[in-house]
C-alpha cells in the first residue's frame, strides 16, 4: 500500500507485551476494516525484552524502535511516523478495544480535531481500574484541567484518543513521560481545537501494569502547575498579600481583643510577613505570565489580560515609589518624635515595622517592573 493511500493509522506504545499484542492487533485489524478507511498498525517498541517484537512482526505491523523511555516518548515516535490523516492512539496491554474505533472516526469525519474517550461514563470490568484511581485519581485530575484550562474531558487518563494529523503537529507535544497525556489535552484547549469526547469499555489487563499511582499522579499535577500560574502563583500570591497587608493595618493602630482573642504586635508582624511573602509570589506569577505572552501563548484569564494593557514601566516605578515615599515619610514621623522625646525611649515598633513593610514591597516593585519589561522586550513592549 502506497503511503498516499493511507488514511487511518493505529498507534500503539508497546513495552513487553507479549500476552496481549497479538490480540490488540487483531481488534486493530477489525477495527480498520469496520471503518472503511485504508489503514495501518504501527507498533512503538519501547526496549522489549520478551518476545512482543516477535509477535508483531509475524502478523505484518509496522515496527518502529523508541530508545528513550517513557509513555510519551514512545508516543511521540510514532505519531511522526504516521502516515494516515487519522490517528488511533490506545496502549497494547488489551485494556482498550481497537475493533471498537469506529466511533472515533467518525467524530473525525463530523469535524472533531481531538477526541478523547471517556471509561467513566462507559463501562469499567471487573478488576480494570483501582478504586483509588476512579473515584479519587482521574476524577481529580478532571476537576483540575477543567478548572485550569476549561477542557470538558470527564476522563483525561484515558488512553485511547485520535485526533487529525495536522491537530498533532499544532499541539506541539513535549513531555516524555505519563503527563503526556495531559499534556495533549492542555495543548489542544490551549490551540482551540475542537474536542468531543465518547464513552468507552474498559477492560482489565493481562501482564504486569506500569503505572506508579502517586508518582505518575503527581507528575500530571505538575504539569498542570507549570501550565497554570494564575492558580500556582498570581491568584495565591495576591490572597497572601491582602491577607497579610489587612492584618498589617488592623493591628497598626493599637492591640485589639475580638471575643477571647488578643491581636498585638506578635500578629502585625505575622501580617508583615505575609505581604512581603505573598508579593514575592505574586512577582513570580506576573513573570511567568509575562514570559508565557513573549512566546506566543494566547493570554485568557481576566487578570493578566488587564495588567498587560496598562502596565508599563514608568508606572511600575512610579507604584513602587508611592510606597517607598510613604515608608520614608513614616520613619521621618517616627524620627521626630525621637527628636521631641529628647533622643530618649522611643516605642514606636509598629509603625517602624509598617514603615519598613512598604519600603520593601515599594523596591521589590520597582525592580520586579524593570525584570518585567526586559522579558517583555520580545514584543516590542519595552
Amino acid at each position: 500500500m502506497q503511503e498516499k493511500d493511507i488514511e487511518l493509522s493505529i498507534v500503539m506504545p508497546c513495552l513487553n507485551e507479549e500476552e496481549t499484542i497479538a490480540s490488540c492487533i487483531t481488534k486493530a485489524q477489525a477495527g480498520i476494516k469496520a471503518t472503511g478507511l485504508s489503514g495501518e498498525i504501527i507498533i512503538v517498541d519501547n526496549g522489549s525484552t520478551d518476545k512482543s517484537v516477535e509477535i508483531a512482526e509475524s502478523m505484518g505491523v509496522r515496527i518502529v524502535r523508541e530508545k528513550e523511555r517513557g509513555y510519551g516518548n514512545a508516543y511521540k515516535k510514532g505519531f511522526s511516523e504516521a502516515r494516515g490523516k487519522y490517528i488511533i492512539m490506545g496502549d497494547s496491554d488489551d485494556t482498550y478495544s481497537f475493533s471498537e474505533i469506529k466511533p472515533f472516526v467518525d467524530k473525525l469525519k463530523n469535524g472533531a480535531d481531538f477526541v478523547v474517550g471517556s471509561r467513566l461514563k462507559g463501562k469499567i470490568y471487573a478488576g480494570a481500574m483501582p478504586l483509588l484511581h476512579r473515584y479519587f485519581g482521574t476524577p481529580l485530575i478532571a476537576f483540575l484541567l477543567n478548572l485550569f484550562f476549561k477542557t470538558g474531558v470527564s476522563d483525561p487518563n484515558c488512553g485511547m484518543r485520535a485526533f487529525t494529523k495536522e491537530a498533532f503537529l499544532k499541539m506541539n507535544l513535549q513531555s516524555g513521560g505519563m503527563e503526556f497525556a495531559s499534556e495533549m489535552i492542555i495543548n489542544a484547549a490551549r490551540e482551540n481545537l475542537k474536542i468531543a469526547e465518547i464513552p468507552i469499555d474498559y477492560y482489565a489487563r493481562k501482564g504486569e501494569s506500569k503505572l506508579h499511582t502517586f508518582r505518575d499522579g503527581w507528575r500530571h499535577l505538575r504539569f498542570m502547575l507549570f501550565y497554570s500560574p494564575t492558580y500556582l502563583f498570581l491568584l495565591p500570591g495576591s490572597a497572601i498579600t491582602l491577607m497579610g497587608l489587612f492584618v498589617l493595618l488592623m493591628v497598626l493602630p493599637g492591640p485589639f481583643k475580638i471575643g477571647q482573642l488578643s491581636f498585638d504586635i506578635h500578629y502585625m508582624v505575622l501580617g508583615s510577613a505575609l505581604a512581603l511573602l505573598g508579593s514575592q509570589i505574586l512577582s513570580i506569577g506576573l513573570f511567568a505570565k509575562c514570559y508565557a505572552y513573549t512566546e506566543g501563548y494566547e493570554v485568557k484569564d481576566i487578570f493578566i489580560s488587564l495588567f498587560l494593557k496598562y502596565f508599563t514601566l514608568e508606572r511600575g516605578i512610579y507604584f513602587g515609589c508611592a510606597f517607598i515615599l510613604i515608608g520614608l515619610l513614616v520613619n521621618f514621623y517616627i524620627l521626630l518624635k525621637w527628636i521631641n522625646a529628647g533622643f530618649g525611649a522611643l516605642a514606636e515598633v509598629r509603625m517602624a515595622l509598617f514603615a519598613l513593610t512598604l519600603l520593601i514591597l515599594g523596591v521589590q516593585a520597582v525592580f520586579s517592573s524593570f525584570f518585567i519589561s526586559i522579558l517583555l522586550l520580545k514584543k516590542g513592549r519595552f
